[in-house]
């Protein structure tokens, strides 16, 4: 039988996971198992994030992956989503774009890199482009296999009260029922985006995995732990403040 663990004890067994790891890790670097050269210690990485931090590298890769992430998140997810509903919808678009869709969907978002340097230059545009392309296709299955898995016989029953049409089906039957499918999607999306934001960023545009990329051509492993930590904590940022957003817009369900 399995037994359910309460939210505060499952916080509490993450934070005992959390110091396992690290004191773990310290151990394995100090003791020799790890080689310090090639890994670093734990206790080197807040000095090293406090020097990034005084010379102001921190705050400004920061803010400028942030603007590559959001603007790419935002284009990628809202076209993801909508063209995915639409194809979900419309038999002759799905149809029509099936080939398109099946040659595209296997090129990864770093095999577009050298396309947004010809296209964008070293820029914020290449690099949102990137990101863009990465969320996009997350956006656009989700959407598209939650508008499929709505029952047919709802919009019947909405053909039946005055609501056959296009506009009427989507409104009143397609968004609200595909809704969950389309957050999961949104959710998911928010994890590939800052995956992608280090392959947006490999070919110079300023940000986060650019700042990686320096620190680990000078051998500077602590920094590039440091970003790889802020990275993260980004995503548990984002992904914490979309969970308001995701009970507001599923707040029928409760």
């Amino acid at each position: 039988m399995i037994r359910k663990v309460s939210h505060r004890r499952h916080i509490l067994l993450s934070a005992v996971g959390l110091i396992v790891f690290f004191s773990g890790w310290q151990f394995a670097v100090t003791s020799g198992v790890l080689p310090s050269g090639m890994v670093p210690a734990p206790g080197t990485l807040w000095p090293a994030w406090l020097d990034e931090v005084r010379s102001g590298f921190w705050q400004q890769a920061i803010c400028d992956s942030l603007t590559h992430y959001v603007l790419g998140l935002l284009i990628g997810s809202v076209f993801g989503a909508f063209l995915g509903i639409l194809c979900g919808m419309l038999e002759l678009l799905d149809g029509l774009l099936e080939g398109v869709i099946r040659l595209l969907r296997p090129v990864p978002g770093l095999a577009w890199v050298p396309f947004a340097i010809l296209w964008f230059g070293l820029n914020t545009a290449g690099a949102t482009f990137v990101i863009a392309i990465s969320v996009f296709w997350i956006n656009f299955y989700a959407a598209y296999g939650a508008v499929k898995s709505v029952d047919p016989e709802l919009y019947e029953l909405a053909a039946a009260f005055g609501h056959g049409r296009f506009l009427a089906g989507l409104f009143k039957i397609t968004l609200p029922a595909s809704a969950p499918g389309i957050m999961a999607g949104l959710r998911t999306g928010l994890g590939q985006g800052w995956m992608s934001v280090v392959a947006a960023e490999l070919f110079g545009v300023p940000g986060i995995g650019a700042r990686m990329m320096q620190a680990s051509s000078l051998l500077a492993t602590d920094v590039v732990v440091v970003y790889m930590l802020t990275m993260a904590l980004l995503y548990a940022l984002t992904d914490f403040l979309f969970g308001f957003v995701r009970r507001y817009v599923l707040r029928w369900q409760v």
